[in-house]
């Protein structure tokens, strides 16, 4: 005799059991993703004085813009961005090559050059400090010995971002690092082994078979780079408590934290949490269409 089906059956417990997990991640982005944004967007256009809030229209927006912070801000972003694609787009790929060319000791190799992510960003912060030091640091410690004169790296306009660039570089390009080579591995040997007998050197092998092969990871990561670094606030905060030299470090973020926590002013934090929100979103859409065309 077959046993009677019980009140919910197998496959449909099943089911239940796997919506249910899906409905607490959705939860989980609705309260924590979703709201936070629908928030920031009422706040934008809201104003809140002696614990009461009022409409403000457009008015937290036109202060932003007539902020000369606003702009200084925005241009400091940019450059980091810009010299952050350059070595921090750049560097952990090369790294990543050199990397899939060792045959022995591969798993230590990651290991070490994933290191710094593990650490805590104040621990990496403080020895990028003793790092930077006018005076005892390791850096001009280097150039004395090749006789070069000693740089305030991060109290001269001309060197405190491109310091905090390097700082943010080594703290995060493990994880893109380790990205790249396990797309290396997933590439064919047979395709290297057809560019070395058509006398291709290592050049030519990464520019023809290694760039196309990894062409959309390499476009996924150029995107989440320009999103992760027109965010950055830790690295210019700890390193340079935020402003820098005349301001030279104040970046986007770090004038969102200012409006809030500084000046309570969290109708004009919202505003430009919005600007950069919509920056973001723009160019990530843009940029998903142009390499969907460029795909087909």
């Amino acid at each position: 005799m077959t046993k009677p089906a019980g009140p919910v059956s197998g496959p449909l417990r099943r089911q239940l059991t796997a919506h249910g997990f899906l409905i607490g991640a959705v939860l989980c982005f609705a309260f924590f993703s979703w709201y936070p944004m629908a928030r920031e967007f009422v706040l934008a256009f809201q104003k809140t004085k002696d614990g009461r809030t009022t409409w403000a229209g457009w008015s937290n927006l036109s202060y932003v813009f007539h902020d000369p912070a606003f702009w200084q801000a925005w241009r400091n972003t940019l450059l980091f961005t810009g010299l952050a694609l350059v070595l921090g787009f750049a560097v952990p790929f090369l790294v990543a090559v050199l990397l899939n060319e060792f045959r022995h000791g591969q798993g230590y190799l990651r290991l070490l050059v994933y290191l710094p992510v593990m650490l805590p960003p104040v621990a990496s912060v403080l020895l990028f400090k003793y790092f930077y030091d006018p005076g005892y640091g390791l850096f001009n410690r280097i150039l004395e010995l090749v006789h070069l004169p000693a740089q305030q790296w991060l109290q001269s306009t001309d060197t405190a971002m491109i310091s905090v660039v390097i700082a943010a570089t080594w703290m995060n390009m493990g994880g893109a690092t380790l990205i790249y080579l396990a797309a290396l591995q997933g590439i064919p040997g047979e395709l290297y082994e057809a560019a070395e007998l058509d006398g291709a050197g290592l050049l030519r092998k990464i520019w023809h078979v290694t760039i196309p092969q990894m062409r959309l990871i390499l476009s996924l990561m150029f995107l989440m780079q320009i999103i992760a670094t027109m965010q950055v606030f830790t690295e210019p905060f700890l390193l340079t408590n935020g402003a820098g030299p005349e301001g030279s470090t104040t970046t986007v973020v770090y004038l969102i934290y200012q409006y809030a926590f500084n000046f309570n002013n969290y109708g004009g934090a919202a505003a430009l949490g919005l600007c950069l929100l919509v920056l973001l979103a723009g160019f990530s859409a843009v940029y998903v269409r142009l390499s969907r065309d460029s795909a087909d």
